[in-house]
Order: structure tokens, then sequence, then C-alpha cells
């Protein structure tokens, strides 16, 4: 089975999903505030399950390597969006909507969308590496993203980018695998379970979000579609184009571009409220990358079987 149809299928159940989830907040099964409460509880607890499960195997040199490679492709593709991004996009007439878009081009929903995305394609060994995507990306998006959009250099940022249940799920989790030390079966199976959840809530809650937003009026806004063309297509081709170059495990390689052509973070949404920005051209944003990833994200995967 090809990559881009094994994409478009997982993109087609998480659709699926997408979809109740927006129909469960306009029957009222789901509100601002508890979708808000489950996006917490996945962020916080789901995630983190997923993320630390994937380290419970066997040690092997190869996997640490692999690790290790997926690291720095990850430092190096977000340093690129973030340069990117700051060189093409100008909006003189709106200067805080540039910072938003420049946050939406450079940071992945790797975490929501990711997690199950690569999951679902490459199961745990995928997951196992996309962690090192996710380090990156906590590390920068409370660094640079949070300086990006409130436009003040906050270090107690740092220390809380540090602190956060991904980032102390993938150092235990790397701490676990290099010690070999393999968690008792019913504990295991237990997390697990937990872990197993990640997909149905994660798309829910994103389905609920885009509910809460005014599709009719967001389809008229070119400027989303050109920033969507930058996230989507531009950033995760480019990357792909550069690393196919060197000699990089295919499975490494194609997990940093999965979690590099996923939508915009839903942390801007976050931030955009945090910091008093335009929280609704934010969730514009996320909500137009997340539907139009359905198309871009198998047609980066096919891309890929052409180049590598």
């Amino acid at each position: 089975m090809s990559l881009a149809y094994a994409s478009f299928n997982q993109i087609l159940i998480m659709f699926f999903i997408i979809v109740i989830g927006a129909v469960c907040f306009r029957l009222k099964l789901i509100d601002a505030e508890s979708n808000k409460r489950l996006a917490d509880l996945v962020l916080m607890l789901v995630n983190p399950f997923v993320i630390f499960i994937s380290y419970q195997r066997e040690f092997e040199a190869e996997l640490a390597r692999g690790l290790l490679i997926s690291l720095l492709l990850a430092l190096i593709t977000h340093v690129f969006a973030i340069i990117l991004a700051s060189l093409i996009i100008r909006n003189k007439k709106n200067p805080q909507k540039a910072v938003l878009e420049r946050f939406a081009t450079a940071y992945s929903n790797c975490g929501f969308i990711g997690i199950p995305l690569v999951n679902g394609i490459f199961g745990s060994e995928g997951v196992f590496y996309l962690t090192a995507y996710m380090t990156i990306f906590n590390l920068s998006v409370w660094t640079h993203g949070a300086i990006t959009v409130s436009g003040k250099r906050d270090f107690r940022s740092v220390v809380k980018a540090l602190l956060s249940p991904s980032v102390i799920a993938t150092v235990s989790g790397f701490i676990f695998f290099i010690l070999r030390i393999i968690l008792p079966k019913p504990l295991h199976d237990a997390i697990n379970y937990i872990g197993e959840m990640n997909t149905p809530m994660a798309m829910m809650v994103a389905g609920a979000t885009i509910a809460q937003t005014d599709i009719k009026k967001l389809l008229t806004r070119w400027r989303i579609y050109y920033v969507a063309f930058l996230k989507l297509f531009l950033v995760p081709v480019s990357i792909l184009s550069v690393f196919s170059l060197f000699d990089i495990p295919r499975i490494v390689l194609l997990t940093i571009v999965l979690a590099a052509a996923c939508p915009t973070a839903a942390t801007i949404n976050l931030f955009a409220l945090r910091f008093d920005k335009d929280y609704r051209y934010a969730s514009e944003m996320f909500a137009v990358t997340t539907i139009l990833c359905s198309l871009t994200i198998p047609l980066v995967m096919l891309i890929s079987n052409f180049i590598l």
C-alpha cells in the first residue's frame, strides 16, 4: 500500500471523527468550556502516555541512532520554517496578523494531528521518532513562538517548556529505553489503553474547535490560503527535497516530513487569547489548514514516492 493511500486512508478516518466532533458541538453535547478541558486532557495526559509507551521497546543501537537523527532533522525543519516565514510573510496593513501568520507557518499540530497520523501509518516506531520533533516543537513554541506572538521576552516560558508533560514523557521514556526498563504488563497495558484514546479525543476536539468558526466567511480570506500553501506544501516539500539528498533512514525522514506537513498548531489559539491578539483569525487559520491537510498530506506523500 503506497504512502499516499495510507495517509489518505488515515486522514479519512480522522476526518470522520472531526465531523462527529463538530456535530457534537452543534448538538451542544460539547460546549466551548468542555472542549477546552478535553484539549487539556489530551495535551496533559493522553499525548504524554502515547509518547512514553512508544519508548517501551527493546533497546537497539539503530533505534537510538534514528532518534538522534530525528532530533537534528526536527531542529533544521523548525529553523527553516521560522526563517522562511520571517522573510516572505509581510502584512503592512495589519502587522499583528502577520505575526500570527508567521507562527501558523512555522509550527505544526504535531501532537493532536501528528501522533494519530504517524501512529496509523508507521505504528509506535514512527511515534518513537516523532517524539524528537515534539521535543523541538515544545522548546521552540514556548520560547520563539511565545516571544513572536507576545512581542515580549518571557524566560519563564523556557522553564515551562522544559517541564511540559510531553517533554517529561520524552525524557523519562528515553531513560527507560536506555536503561532497558520495561513496565509490568498490567501497567503497560493500562497506559497503552489510555494512549489509544488519543486519536478519537484529539479529532473530536479539533472538530468542536472548527465548529466554532464561521466556515463561510473564512473561505473568502485569500491570505489564509497563502499561509496554508506555505505551511502544508512549501515547507514539507522543501525539507523532503533537501533531506532526500542524504542517507537518512526512510521511516525517520518520512516521520519528520509528516510532522512538518501537519496543519497549524492548536497552540496558536491559546497564544492569541493569552496575548490579546486576533483570536478569530488564529482560529480560522487553524480550521482551514486542518481541513486542507486531508488533501495536502496525501499529495506530499505521493511526491515522496517519486523523490525517495
